[in-house]
């Protein structure tokens, strides 16, 4: 993924002049925090001066050259004692600074699980059942970020909140929309949301019964007001808190569309992000593909980006990326011969596998059933979509790609 590369956003961050200025004037002090944490750390030792001081928290810390920068490794997605001993460092770290310091915020998708601070008196365990229980019930990331700021020390503005100096945040968008409260669950900006929103996430959901009981004492005592929202719009204490993204899902169909061209395909961007649940989801997009075909020459490349959720029924292994393909093989049927589609995580992981995604084209369900596989609807059942991309071999193993803007789809039409 050169073209959303750390190295590559960090670069062109540093030309902004307002944050060259800000830099260049005051002592500067350096928090990475998210999967692609260690290399966007690594990139800005190698494009700026040294900080006086550095903090990375990630999930992997892979070939980055960190220097003297400390490293901390955090879970995901489900946080860990050692997600929240990172997250009380980051915390004094961010208290450490005087009022004419920097802290600069290098921010990627996975900061929320891999840096945690529960608040009050909850409990690591509680934090985690929380989070396994959305993920289960298909949260997307939207509603999962709430509730987790409204449990949070940390999260929703807290950390700005927590420095007295100015704070810089550059963050890679894993997040479609792009709000800035959302990603990495908006350690360091003022949050709208309210403890009546992350309630009604959780009635939504039909959640809030299997929470532990701390954690649905802490939503009640916020909806009376006996606990404290996260940081609000308008808060003098995120008033000195700047920040930009500076690489997102779009330029990463930017790359791929680039990529194609260069391979001969004449490219079709669908920007409208693809979202919900990743079965449905993918019998959308192949409607809308019979409804494209005739928007674009052959061959044709349709490249569309997003990030889709899954509802966990069964105890079957996969990822929305790997759902989302086999729902959409079942609806190839009847398409065009040759039409290939592709879907994948940016950082290279898809739900607890070693895999990516996955590809498929008009002959996957056939050429399984030929080799004796059970039934598409088999796999949905158990939520088991690796072993079926796995016996066919088409499963995308990239390993960790040190970037993570969402989710990528590619349909190749001959």
């Amino acid at each position: 993924m050169g073209v959303v590369s750390p190295d590559r956003l960090i670069g062109r961050a540093l030309a902004d002049p307002d944050l060259a200025r800000e830099i260049a004037r005051r002592p500067v002090h350096l928090l990475a925090v998210g999967k692609a944490a260690p290399p966007m750390a690594d990139a800005w030792l190698r494009h700026a001066a040294p900080p006086k001081d550095g903090l990375v928290i990630g999930t992997h810390r892979g070939k980055a050259d960190l220097r003297s920068l400390r490293w901390r490794q955090g879970g995901h997605p489900i946080p860990n004692e050692q997600s929240v001993s990172a997250g009380r460092e980051a915390l004094d770290f961010a208290r450490s600074l005087g009022e004419h310091e920097c802290l600069v915020v290098l921010l990627s998708g996975g900061a929320s699980a891999a840096m945690a601070a529960p608040l009050g008196n909850l409990s690591i365990a509680d934090k985690q059942a929380t989070v396994t229980a959305l993920l289960a019930a298909g949260a997307d990331i939207t509603g999962l970020n709430t509730v987790r700021k409204h449990l949070s020390a940390i999260k929703g503005g807290r950390l700005a909140a927590a420095c007295a100096g100015t704070t810089w945040t550059l963050a890679v968008s894993d997040v479609v929309g792009d709000d800035a409260a959302v990603i990495g669950s908006g350690p360091t900006v003022p949050d709208a949301s309210t403890f009546a929103d992350a309630q009604r996430v959780l009635e939504t959901l039909g959640v809030a019964s299997q929470l532990p009981l701390s954690v649905r004492a802490v939503i009640e005592a916020g909806l009376r007001g006996a606990v404290e929202e996260s940081v609000k719009p308008g808060d003098p204490r995120v008033a000195r808190a700047e920040w930009r993204m500076i690489g997102g899902r779009r330029e990463a169909m930017a790359g791929a569309k680039e990529a194609a061209e260069k391979l001969g395909y004449r490219v079709l961007i669908m920007d409208e992000p693809v979202v919900g649940d990743a079965r449905q989801a993918a019998r959308s997009h192949v409607e809308q593909l019979r409804s494209s075909l005739t928007l674009v020459g052959r061959p044709a490349c349709v490249v569309s980006s997003g990030e889709t959720t899954v509802k966990v029924t069964g105890n079957g292994i996969g990822g929305r990326n790997q759902e989302f393909v086999l729902s959409a093989a079942t609806s190839l049927i009847g398409f065009p011969s040759g039409v290939t589609i592709a879907s994948a995580g940016t950082d290279g992981i898809d739900g607890p596998t070693n895999a990516a995604g996955a590809i498929a084209d008009d002959r996957s369900i056939e050429r399984a059933r030929a080799g004796g596989l059970p039934e598409a609807a088999d796999y949905f059942a158990r939520n088991d979509s690796y072993h079926f991309f796995a016996a066919l071999d088409d499963l995308i193993v990239t390993g960790p790609t040190d970037t993570n803007v969402g989710d990528v789809q590619v349909v190749l039409i001959p």
